[in-house]
């Protein structure tokens, strides 16, 4: 009889399992536990909770608890983070770590069960928007930023008075000196009324948490990460992969893509303001190898530069071991958060960045990381562009004057033998 793999799904900072029936990784586990199912894989996929904002040391503790608890067995464990999470899956492995939790486990049985483990958008290589989400301001629009997604999530609209406020606050994001912090207190206050007593409680009890504890996001810097390299060395034995986003660089063809949507236009106003802030100081970010990058060129039709980012993370700071799917996407979308209203169920884009990712693009993305996981070889049929596009992109699938950005799998990610090294 074959082993049962269990695969856990480690979300990033700000990030949560489930609120109520609300789920981080809803349309993930979806994807996952349907492509398993089809391909014969005994598998149990975990939504792990975490802390929102700890420390890389304490978020990895949380994990290694939830696997020892629920990792029956003896089969194979995989990790799969999102964001930061992909930090704390390479941090739980890291031979001879030591965690801070608060019931000290082992780490070393566990972590030598382990055979994979994936990143999606992860800042291996620091991100500079790190350093103003440290800021009294910045910290306070992270907490909107995730009211916005809990609310986008239950709904998938705002309302207009939300959106005024919203509108307001993106432009001035980027502005140090003319932010207002009254704008954010009405904004979260607006958000937090929409919510009912039994919501209300379990998000200032989350809020609680980030209150508690806030030395991940100083954690994110490039200088901070570059010293988290250092220490934490790979595991032999353990296939790493990493899942690679870029999205549309702001402009007009991204702007134009909102249409006349207020809550769109807000959010991509939202988002040109993240793209700076991601884009100041990318220079901090280390170059990739040479490969790496040959790597990106062919599935971008051009080499990402320093102000390439999904609009949180630098592309260049994503990869890590073997790449094995290049998005056009921003670091929402891999999650499942785009517009799709029609599946069931429904997708919501509430960062409207004009990166045309869709469900097609998604279970192809997923699927790749699916087949890493148990070994299986990448499917030739889905190298390339994607589904729907009828050849190459003209230009630059990173700019916005390219109406045609879509997921895209690296030729090289599907056919080569041997693995692309950080």
């Amino acid at each position: 009889m074959a082993e049962r793999h269990h695969v856990y799904l480690v979300p990033g900072f700000f990030g949560f399992a489930n609120f109520g029936e609300l789920k981080y990784f809803a349309h993930v586990h979806e994807v996952l536990a349907s492509w398993f199912a089809d391909h014969g894989v005994d598998a149990a996929v975990h939504p792990v909770p975490t802390l929102p904002t700890a420390s890389l040391r304490r978020r990895a503790a949380v994990l290694l608890a939830n696997v020892a608890a629920t990792a029956e067995g003896d089969g194979p464990i995989h990790l799969i983070g999102h964001s930061s999470g992909g930090l704390d899956a390479r941090l739980m492995v890291t031979p001879g770590v030591s965690l801070d939790g608060e019931v000290q486990i082992d780490a070393e049985p566990w972590a030598a069960r382990v055979r994979s483990v994936v990143s999606v958008a992860a800042p291996h290589r620091g991100t500079p928007s790190a350093t103003f989400f440290t800021t009294l301001y910045g910290k306070r629009m992270l907490q909107v930023l995730s009211l916005l997604t809990v609310r986008m999530l239950g709904i998938g609209r705002l309302p207009l008075s939300v959106v005024a406020t919203l509108a307001g606050i993106a432009s001035r994001l980027d502005d140090p000196i003319n932010r207002r912090r009254d704008a954010l207190d009405q904004l979260n206050d607006q958000l937090l009324s929409d919510f009912s007593p039994e919501r209300r409680d379990a998000l200032q009890h989350f809020f609680a948490q980030v209150l508690e504890d806030q030395r991940l996001l100083p954690q994110l810097t490039p200088e901070s990460m570059d010293i988290f390299n250092a220490g934490t060395p790979d595991r032999p034995g353990v296939r790493y992969g990493s899942i690679v986003t870029a999205a549309r660089r702001p402009g007009v063809g991204t702007a134009w893509s909102a249409g006349t949507s207020p809550t769109a236009q807000a959010t991509h106003a939202l988002y040109v303001a993240l793209h700076t802030l991601t884009a100041f100081g990318a220079d901090q970010v280390p170059e990739l190898p040479r490969d790496v990058l040959s790597r990106l060129s062919l599935a971008y039709r051009r080499t990402p530069d320093r102000r390439s980012s999904d609009g949180m993370v630098p592309t260049l700071s994503q990869p890590w071991g073997e790449v094995l799917y290049c998005a056009r996407a921003d670091h929402l979308d891999v999650m499942g958060h785009f517009d799709d209203s029609d599946h069931d169920p429904p997708h919501f884009d509430w960062l409207h960045t004009g990166s045309g990712f869709r469900r097609a693009e998604f279970e192809n993305l997923w699927g790749a990381a699916a087949r890493f996981l148990v070994g299986k070889p990448a499917d030739a049929s889905a190298a390339g562009d994607g589904p729907g596009d009828e050849g190459p992109n003209e230009g630059s699938p990173l700019d916005s004057s390219d109406d045609s950005a879509r997921g895209a799998q690296s030729d090289a990610a599907a056919t080569a033998a041997k693995p692309t090294r950080h």
